[in-house]
C-alpha cells in the first residue's frame, strides 16, 4: 500500500535557475498588479500643481515606499531574467556552469538595484 508522503517544502533545495525562473514569474505578476497604480499616480502628477503635490503626498507614505522598492525589484529582476531567458533561447549561455552563473548574476543584480532604490527612497 502506497502511503502519502509528507512534503516538507523547507527541505527542498531548488537549483538557482529554478529560483530565478520562479522569481521571474512572481515579478511579472507584481508588475501586472503595480502598473495600473503607477499609471494612476503618473496621470495624477501631470494634471496640475495641486495634483502633483497630492501624488507626492501619496508616495511619501512608508507603505508606498516599500511597495515602490518591491516594484523596482520586480522591474529589474523581470527585465534581467527576461534577457537571460531570451539569450538561452538562442543558445547563448545554455551550458550548465554559465546558466548557473547568469542566474546568480540576475538574482544578485535585482536585489542590488532594489537596495539602491531603498537607499534613494529612505
Amino acid at each position: 500500500m502506497n502511503r502519502p508522503v509528507f512534503l516538507n517544502l523547507m527541505q527542498i533545495r531548488m537549483p538557482v535557475g529554478a529560483v530565478t525562473s520562479i522569481a521571474h514569474r512572481v515579478s511579472g505578476v507584481l508588475l501586472a498588479l503595480g502598473v495600473p497604480f503607477s499609471a494612476y499616480i503618473f496621470d495624477l502628477s501631470l494634471q496640475g500643481p495641486r495634483s502633483f503635490e497630492r501624488a507626492q503626498e501619496l508616495l511619501a507614505g512608508s507603505m508606498l515606499k516599500a511597495a515602490a522598492i518591491v516594484f523596482v525589484w520586480a522591474l529589474a529582476h523581470h527585465l534581467l531574467a527576461g534577457v537571460r531567458h531570451l539569450l538561452s533561447d538562442i543558445g547563448v549561455g545554455s551550458r550548465l556552469p554559465f546558466a548557473r552563473r547568469s542566474a546568480w548574476v540576475v538574482n544578485g543584480t535585482g536585489v542590488f538595484i532594489a537596495l539602491l532604490a531603498a537607499w534613494a527612497l529612505l
